[in-house]
């Protein structure tokens, strides 16, 4: 997937904002923990459940206290969905350009979405839910870095089944995405599910794999009426 042909047809991924752990200092820390905290409030009682003395709460500080960190409840939802989107993004991205051929670069996707999705259900919960809550113009960069990271998959898909049409691929691609993004209905924060994670991680992928093998036959023509209807 390193062939300069290939890096013409598929979008630029943003530099990756993100520091070391060890390196944000206190602060950077602080700032992490509310994020989490929130997260898994916002996923169990939707943002409009949830109070900045809920967050402070939970987070072990007081609600007032966040403000030294966050102008209001929105910009941690904002911070939270921008987030996630350029991690996914730029994980993605560096997955697909290491990869060798095609069918590695989809196997890389999957690893990577598979994993992130049963890693974080509460993120997974609120970015799914509660986009329309983040404020202009964050919501329009989540939606431009979604956009984006949809790409990098249907650019993999297309060499994978090039007499698929983009626009055929690309509605699976969000089809099999809200299959992949299903795991908090199965998964809890804490791992809880009927089956090993590692039966449920081949299941999501033995799926995906199902409907994009079904999106890549190109679409037919409607079958003709029986006679007498």
């Amino acid at each position: 997937m390193n062939a300069s042909s290939e890096s013409a047809v598929r979008p630029a991924a943003p530099q990756a904002r993100e520091t070391p752990r060890a390196a944000r200092g206190p602060r950077g820390a602080r700032r992490e923990e509310i994020l989490a905290a929130a997260a898994a409030l916002f996923a169990r009682r939707g943002f409009h459940g949830v109070t900045i003395d809920d967050i402070g709460a939970a987070a072990g500080m007081s609600g007032p206290g966040i403000y030294r960190h966050f102008p209001g409840k929105d910009a941690v939802l904002a911070e939270m969905l921008v987030g996630i989107s350029e991690r996914l993004l730029a994980e993605g991205s560096r997955r697909v350009e290491a990869a060798a051929d095609a069918a590695a670069a989809l196997d890389a996707l999957l690893d990577w979405h598979v994993g992130f999705a049963l890693s974080q259900p509460d993120l997974i919960t609120v970015q799914e839910r509660e986009l329309a809550n983040v404020p202009e113009p964050a919501r329009r960069k989540i939606r431009r870095l979604q956009r984006l990271y949809v790409e990098e998959w249907v650019t993999v898909a297309s060499e994978l089944a090039p007499r698929a049409s983009p626009a055929r691929l690309r509605t699976a691609m969000h089809a099999i995405f809200g299959l992949l993004n299903s795991t908090p209905h199965s998964v809890t924060q804490h791992g809880a599910s009927e089956l090993p994670h590692d039966d449920v991680a081949g299941l999501l992928r033995a799926m995906a794999r199902a409907a994009l093998a079904a999106a890549s036959v190109p679409a037919t023509s409607a079958p003709a009426a029986s006679a007498g209807t």
